[in-house]
C-alpha cells in the first residue's frame, strides 16, 4: 500500500510543476518533498519525472497516475476536512490574501476589521496582485484567496462575482475650470493622472481612440496611495473606479464625476482554488470575504 503522503507530493509536484513548489504548498522542506519522490520512484519503479530547465516535466506514466491519484486524493481530503472544524475565535492561522494597490487602499481596511471581530489572533498577509502569475500562487497554495477585476485571461481558479463597478473621474473641488458636468472636450483639455501598470488606463485609452481622441497624461505613478494629495492640490483628472474614488473624496477637498463616455463595467470577483489542505479554515476566509465586501 501507498503512504498517502507520497501520493501527496506526486500531485503537488505535477500540478506545481517543481520540487520547490510542492515544498511550498505542503508547507514541508525541499529535501522532504525530494525524498518522498525517491520513494514513490522506487515503489513503482518509474521516474515519473524529468528534470528540466522549466521545471519538472511528468512522463507518460505520471501523466496516467495524476488522474487516478488526484481523484483518490480529493475523496479523502474532502472526507477528512468534512470532519474538521475551525474556530476563528481561537485561531492563530495565518492567511495570504493577493490585492492589487487599489484593493488594498479601498478593501483592506474593511477586511481587517471583520478578522479583528471575528477571529482576532489570525494573522493576514497581503501581497501584490499579479494576474500573470495568480493561478500558479493559488494552484501552489501561495496565496488563500485574491480579489482582482475579472480577467479577459483564462484563469483555472474558481471565481465569484462581488459587485460590479464602473470608472468616474475624480477631481479637485477647486479645479478652475471644471463645471458640475464633465463634458468630453473638458475632459480631454486637461491633463490626467495614469496609474501604471493598470489594465483600466488601457481600456479607456482604447476607448478614445475608438472615438479618435486622444488624452494628455501629465503624470504616471505606480500607486493609487499617493493620488488624494496630488489630485486635491493639483489641476490633474484621474479615473477610477467610484467606490474607490469616493472614498478618497469624503476626506479631502475633491469631487467626484460621472465619465462623458461610456466604459464598460468591470466585474470584481473573489478568486480562490479549493485543492490543498485545511479546507476548513480557508472556506471560512472566503466566506468572510464574500460577507464583507459583497455588503460594498
Amino acid at each position: 500500500m501507498i503512504d498517502l503522503n507520497l501520493v501527496r507530493v506526486f500531485v503537488a509536484i505535477y500540478e506545481t510543476g517543481s520540487v520547490s513548489g510542492a515544498a511550498e504548498r505542503l508547507h514541508v522542506s525541499q529535501p522532504s518533498v525530494s525524498y518522498a519522490l525517491a520513494r514513490l520512484r522506487d515503489l513503482l519503479g518509474e521516474p515519473l519525472f524529468a528534470r528540466r530547465r522549466e521545471g519538472m516535466t511528468p512522463t507518460f506514466s505520471a501523466d496516467q497516475l495524476y488522474g487516478k491519484f488526484r481523484h483518490a486524493l480529493s475523496g479523502i481530503e474532502t472526507a477528512i476536512e468534512s470532519a474538521r472544524t475551525f474556530d476563528p475565535a481561537n485561531s492563530t492561522r495565518r492567511f495570504r490574501l493577493a490585492l492589487s494597490d487599489m484593493g488594498e487602499l479601498y478593501f483592506l481596511a474593511r477586511i481587517v476589521e471583520a478578522l479583528r471581530e471575528k477571529a482576532p489572533s489570525v494573522e493576514l498577509d497581503v501581497v501584490m496582485l499579479d494576474l500573470e502569475q495568480l493561478d500558479e500562487w493559488l494552484n501552489a497554495g501561495k496565496v488563500d484567496a485574491a480579489i482582482s477585476g475579472r480577467s479577459h485571461s483564462p484563469l483555472r481558479s474558481n471565481g465569484e462575482l462581488l459587485f460590479k463597478e464602473h470608472y468616474v473621474c475624480l477631481a479637485s473641488l477647486d479645479h478652475p475650470r471644471l463645471g458640475p458636468d464633465l463634458t468630453l472636450e473638458a475632459y480631454l483639455a486637461e491633463r490626467h493622472i495614469e496609474v501604471s501598470p493598470n489594465p483600466v488606463q488601457q481600456m479607456i485609452d482604447a476607448k478614445l481612440r475608438d472615438l479618435g481622441r486622444e488624452r494628455r497624461i501629465g503624470l504616471r505613478v505606480p500607486h493609487v496611495s499617493v493620488l488624494r494629495e496630488i489630485v486635491a492640490g493639483s489641476d490633474l483628472l484621474v479615473t477610477l473606479p467610484s467606490r474607490l474614488a469616493r472614498s478618497l473624496a469624503e476626506r479631502k477637498r475633491l469631487r467626484v464625476l460621472e465619465l462623458p463616455f461610456q466604459v464598460p463595467e468591470i466585474e470584481v470577483v473573489l478568486l480562490w482554488r479549493e485543492d490543498g489542505g485545511d479546507l476548513a479554515a480557508r472556506s471560512w476566509l472566503w466566506g468572510l470575504l464574500r460577507e464583507t465586501l459583497g455588503e460594498l
